[in-house]
């Protein structure tokens, strides 16, 4: 395989997660918050979308520096290092806001239903970049 479909190949690779995400998280709109088992459901889901989207940035990276295309490499490292980066910071708003929410804090629902919100729409912004890319990968293919 040449290194431009090797290239081509992790970016698709990394939409995998990121599209299932896209499709999976607006479900948890329809149900409420206060139910520990659906946060804790929505917990797992930003956890391991967190992590999926790290270990195929790492690879998606190494296989544009492999094609010899710097541009999109420092692209994909950077989603990589803020999937990294982001997992332990929202990780741990995530948390905060479950252990007030249990602890009785009313208005803790309404800001984990923010956090929800604003992971889905980060995940979404980097769809379309890496959606609006692809001509351009693809291209010189």
């Amino acid at each position: 395989m040449k290194p431009d479909a090797v290239a081509v190949a992790a970016l698709v690779i990394l939409l995998f997660p990121m599209g299932y995400f896209l499709l999976a998280s607006p479900a948890f709109l329809l149900v409420r918050l206060d139910i520990p088992p659906v946060t804790q459901l929505l917990r797992g889901m930003f956890n391991i979308q967190f992590r999926m989207i790290a270990v195929t940035g790492v690879f998606g990276t190494a296989a544009f520096i492999f094609a010899g295309r710097p541009l999109f490499a420092a692209g994909i490292g950077l989603i990589a290092a803020l999937a990294i980066w982001g997992r332990g910071r929202f990780m741990r708003r995530m948390d905060n806001e479950l252990s007030a929410r249990d602890a009785g804090d009313t208005e803790a629902v309404r800001r984990l239903r923010r956090l929800h919100w604003s992971g889905m729409l980060c995940n979404a912004a980097l769809v379309a970049a890496l959606v609006t890319s692809i001509p351009y990968v693809a291209m010189s293919t």
